[in-house]
């Protein structure tokens, strides 16, 4: 099955000429990718399986991953300013360096997650 939707996502980056952004990748089972440095800005990842993923240095500007399984996903800074992680799981996920500014944490799983570094300022609060 993985085969499968890394061919979906090799097809989606050739359309955007070599790109993922704005990529609609909803319930993508990336679990493991390298996408280390990938573009993948506003990314629609809502519910996608990115568990152990490498995502260091990627641009998930603006991205929704909602719902996403990011656990021991490597995201050492990444750029997730104003992403949308509303139920994300970050279960041990390396956020170290990342650019969490302006995004959106509400009910994400941060258990175990490394944050040293991280930007978090304008990160919305809600109660």
């Amino acid at each position: 099955m993985a085969n499968r939707h890394m061919a979906h996502l090799a097809a989606v980056a050739w359309a955007n000429g070599g790109s993922l952004r704005d990529a609609n990748l909803v319930g993508a089972d990336l679990g493991r990718a390298d996408l280390w440095g990938a573009n993948l800005w506003r990314a629609d990842l809502r519910g996608a399986n990115l568990r152990r993923a490498k995502l260091g240095g990627a641009n998930l500007g603006g991205a929704d991953l909602r719902d996403a399984n990011l656990v021991g996903a490597d995201l050492q800074c990444a750029d997730l300013g104003g992403a949308n992680l509303g139920g994300a799981d970050l279960g041990g996920a390396n956020l170290g360096g990342a650019d969490l500014g302006r995004a959106d944490l509400w009910g994400a799983n941060l258990g175990g997650a490394n944050l040293v570094g991280a930007d978090l300022g304008g990160a919305p609060r809600r109660r």
